[in-house]
């Protein structure tokens, strides 16, 4: 009987869940835009700081910047909040920030234009910046045919509705994470379509490269499928400049080692993604996901704060 009644009781679960999803988005869609982004910022500002995750994301600081005031880990983490809870409540309109509303605009958007207008695809990597969904929207407008990696949500009624409101601003191709998302992404290269995906979370199973100062497990796959298919990696990242409008950044091609001695190379690679994921961050940290555990558990427990800290 519990074997019968337990997948029931998730399917419930879970639909349930989606329920409450799609009110949830329902009612943001109806305020204007710049009024759900700012309503977003100020509860997880208030809410943040009370959660775990607060935690992780003051030791993370600590982690990268460890002669920062605690003054400016306190301003960082504040404005981390703000960002995060703007994108949260920003997702379900999505579809309203693309190129064409006018919140958007881009720099460097020639590559783009003369990836879109060549038959070789390339491996789009970032972060998770800013809104980095608008990045999708962004290389979709510029007329790019693209598999956008991401992790499927546990509950799959609501991964459902996340990939439908990703087709609302013109996302239609997608490869989960794992084994069956890696062949599709050889499949995407193979076929002559791009691939996006973002390189800046933890990775056990990964290459080891430095990131601030600490070695870090890293996703070797943009530089490998860079490597295998001799196909240059595509660097972006997305700003926000205020509220809902946003600057997204093309940078140039990243200049990959070709020694032929693959390991070293993989590694090198590897490396040059997180320096350029690191100068992201040093550019704008409020903007960046600390809530992220990037660095090793050992990194972790080396960290300690201080009740007057100001870290957390």
């Amino acid at each position: 009987m519990a074997r019968t009644r337990a997948p029931f009781l998730k399917d419930l679960g879970w639909r349930l869940e989606a329920a409450a999803y799609d009110v949830f988005s329902a009612l943001l869609r109806l305020p204007p835009t710049d009024l759900v982004s700012a309503a977003g910022g100020a509860l997880f500002r208030a809410l943040g700081p009370l959660s775990g995750a607060h935690k992780t994301a003051g030791m993370s600081l600590i982690l990268a910047f460890p002669d920062m005031s605690p003054a400016d880990r306190k301003r960082i983490l504040t404005d981390q909040w703000d960002n995060f809870g703007r994108y949260v409540f920003e997702f379900p309109l999505t579809h309203r920030l693309t190129p064409a509303s006018g919140r958007v605009e881009i720099v460097g958007g020639e590559w783009l234009q003369a990836i879109a207008a060549s038959d070789r695809p390339v491996v789009l990597i970032s972060g998770h910046f800013s809104q980095f969904e608008v990045m999708a929207a962004v290389i979709v407008a510029a007329g790019i045919k693209c598999n956008v990696t991401y992790r499927a949500a546990n509950n799959p009624y609501i991964d459902k509705r996340i990939i439908q409101s990703r087709r609302r601003y013109g996302v239609t191709l997608f490869a989960p994470k794992g084994g069956e998302g890696a062949r599709e992404l050889i499949e995407a290269l193979t076929d002559g379509r791009s691939i996006a995906m973002l390189n800046d979370q933890r990775y056990d199973m990964g290459v080891a490269a430095p990131f601030f100062g600490r070695p870090v497990m890293t996703n070797p796959a943009a530089a490998r499928l860079s490597a295998k298919f001799g196909v240059r990696i595509q660097p972006m990242s997305i700003e926000r400049l205020a509220g809902a409008r946003f600057r997204c950044v093309v940078h140039p091609p990243l200049e990959l080692p070709r020694t032929g001695h693959r390991r070293s190379d993989l590694e090198a690679g590897v490396a040059a993604i997180n320096a350029f994921i690191e100068a992201r961050v040093r550019e704008r940290p409020g903007e960046w996901w600390w809530l992220h555990r990037r660095w090793s558990k050992a990194d972790y427990a080396e960290v300690t704060i201080s009740k007057g800290g100001g870290a957390v």
